[in-house]
C-alpha cells in the first residue's frame, strides 16, 4: 500500500488520484502497482461503471505544488539502480508498461484529466484514456532525449499515430505543447478552463452514466494552436527517419525556427535521438499495443544500462548543472550497429509481459 495515489470508488466511479506533489506526481513502482491492483478488482465490479484519473490539490494551495498532473516516472531512483544492478529499474519498468497496458485495453470508460505538467510516465497514465481533458494550464512532453531516455511508456505507439511528423518532433526534442496544441493533434479529446474542473467531476459523479454528456458540454473552444501553425514545418523539415539527415534539413533551411530546433537537437543524447526515431518507426509497424510495450521493455533495459542515461539524470537532476557529456558526442557517432544492439530483444526468461489475467489481450 502507498499514499502517495488513493484509489476508491465513489458513486460508481474507480477514482485514481495522485498523491506525490512535491514530485509533481511521478510514479513510482509502487503507486503503478496499486493502480493495476484498483483497475483489476473495478474491472470485475458491476457498481464501477467508469474509472476517473486526476491528482489531489496540494496541500493549502501551496502554488509550488500546484504544477502538475504527472511529471514522469522516479528518474532518481532509475538512475540509481541503473549505476548498480539495475533490478529496481527493470522492476520498475515492467510494473509501469503493465500499468499502461492495462489502461490501454480496460473496457469501462476511463477520464483522465491533464492539468498541469504531463510528461513521461504522465503520458503513459493518460494517453489510454478514452477521454482526456486539457485546460490552460497544460504542458505536455516527452522530453527523455535530454536525459539519455527515450519517449517511452507507449511512446512508440501514440507517436507516430499522430499527424504528419509531429511525432518525430515530439520525440526528438521534446519540446513543450500546451492545451490547445494537444486538442488539435488529437493528444486531448477536451478542452476546458481548470477552474471549472471541480465543478465538472462532481457532476460525472452524480451520474457517471453520463460521462460523456458531461464532458461534451463542458468543453469550449481552446486558443488558437502554435503547433498547428508550425506543422508545415515540422512536417517538411522533420520527414526523414534519419537524425542526420533531420539536421541538415534544418540547417539548408536557416529560418529561425529551423535554428532553434538544430541548438534543441544539439542539448540532447544523439544515441537516444537515433533510439527514438527507430522506435516510432518500429512502433507505427507494430501489430498491438501489447507488442510495443515488449519492444520498449526491451530498449529500457539496454538504454539504462548505457552511459548517457546514468550521465543525462546526472546533469538534469543530481547536479543541474545542464551540461551532460555524452557518449558518443555526436551523431556521425552514433554507429547503426549499436542501434541495432540497443533493438536487440533481450531473453526469453527477461521479457516483459502482460498482467497475467490480460496474457491474451
Amino acid at each position: 500500500m502507498t499514499d502517495d495515489v488513493l484509489t476508491f470508488v465513489e458513486n460508481g466511479v474507480g477514482r485514481i488520484r495522485l498523491n506525490r506533489p512535491r514530485a509533481i506526481h511521478a510514479l513510482t513502482a509502487d503507486m503503478c502497482g496499486a493502480i493495476n491492483d484498483a483497475l483489476l478488482a473495478w474491472a470485475r465490479d458491476d457498481g464501477v461503471v467508469a474509472v476517473m484519473i486526476d491528482h489531489l490539490p496540494a496541500p493549502d494551495g501551496d502554488p509550488r505544488l500546484s504544477r502538475g498532473f504527472c511529471a514522469g516516472g522516479d528518474i532518481a531512483l532509475i538512475a540509481r539502480s541503473a549505476a548498480a544492478d539495475g533490478v529496481e529499474a527493470e522492476r520498475f519498468f515492467s510494473v509501469e508498461y503493465r500499468m499502461n497496458h492495462l489502461l490501454f485495453v480496460y473496457e469501462k470508460p476511463i477520464v483522465a484529466f491533464m492539468d498541469g505538467i504531463v510528461m513521461g510516465g504522465g503520458v503513459g497514465l493518460s494517453l489510454p484514456a478514452r477521454y482526456r481533458v486539457a485546460t490552460e494550464r497544460t504542458s505536455f512532453a516527452m522530453p527523455e532525449t535530454g536525459i539519455g531516455l527515450f519517449p517511452d511508456v507507449g511512446g512508440g505507439w501514440y507517436l507516430p499515430r499522430l499527424p504528419g511528423r509531429t511525432g518525430a518532433w515530439l520525440a526528438t526534442t521534446g519540446a513543450r505543447i500546451d492545451g490547445a496544441d494537444c486538442v488539435a493533434v488529437g493528444i486531448a479529446t477536451h478542452y476546458m478552463p481548470s477552474d471549472a474542473l471541480d465543478a465538472v467531476k462532481a457532476r460525472i459523479l452524480t451520474d457517471p452514466f453520463d460521462l460523456t454528456l458531461v464532458l461534451d458540454a463542458a468543453s469550449t473552444q481552446p486558443p488558437a494552436s502554435t503547433l498547428q501553425a508550425a506543422r508545415a514545418d515540422i512536417d517538411r523539415l522533420f520527414a526523414s527517419d534519419k537524425a542526420e539527415q533531420i539536421v541538415a534539413a534544418l540547417e539548408a533551411d536557416g529560418g529561425e525556427w529551423a535554428r532553434k530546433q538544430v541548438s534543441i537537437l544539439r542539448t540532447k543524447s544523439p544515441q537516444t535521438i537515433k533510439v527514438a526515431l527507430r522506435q516510432l518507426v518500429e512502433g507505427a509497424a507494430k501489430p498491438s499495443f501489447a507488442d510495443n510495450m515488449a519492444m520498449e521493455f526491451g530498449l529500457a533495459c539496454a538504454v539504462i544500462r548505457r552511459p548517457d542515461f546514468v550521465e543525462g539524470v546526472r546533469a538534469v537532476i543530481f547536479d543541474k548543472d545542464n551540461a551532460p557529456r555524452w557518449t558518443p558526442a555526436t551523431l556521425e557517432e552514433v554507429r547503426d550497429e549499436m542501434i541495432d544492439a540497443i533493438f536487440a530483444p533481450p531473453p526469453p526468461d527477461r521479457q516483459w509481459t502482460p498482467l497475467p489475467q490480460l496474457a491474451d489481450a
